[in-house]
C-alpha cells in the first residue's frame, strides 16, 4: 500500500462511519456500506466528501480508485485520474 492510499484508508476509518468497512484492495480502496444504504446517494455525494477530506492530506497526490459496494450494486470513483482513465470508453 502506498502512502497516499494509506492516508485515505486512515481518514475514512477515522471518520467512524457506522457499519462501513474500509480496506485497501491492491492499489484501490474498497468501501463496503450496509445493504440498506442507497448506493446512488453515496455515489452522488462522494466527490464532495472526498474534496472535504482531501484538505487533510499533504503528501503528493496519486491516482486512486475507490470501489463502493453494498452487496447489491457497486460503483467506482477515481481520484486524480490518469490520461488512460479519462480516455477510457
Amino acid at each position: 500500500m502506498n502512502a497516499y492510499q494509506q492516508k485515505w484508508v486512515e481518514l475514512f476509518q477515522g471518520a467512524h462511519i457506522p457499519n462501513w468497512q474500509i480496506k485497501a484492495s491492491g492499489n484501490d480502496i474498497e468501501i463496503r456500506v450496509p445493504a440498506d444504504v442507497d448506493l446512488k446517494i453515496v455515489r452522488d455525494n462522494f466527490p464532495e466528501t472526498v474534496a472535504a477530506m482531501s484538505l487533510d492530506i499533504t503528501i503528493p497526490k496519486e491516482r486512486l480508485k475507490f470501489i463502493l459496494h453494498n452487496g447489491h450494486a457497486n460503483t467506482e470513483y477515481i481520484l486524480n485520474p490518469t490520461d488512460a482513465d479519462l480516455n477510457r470508453a
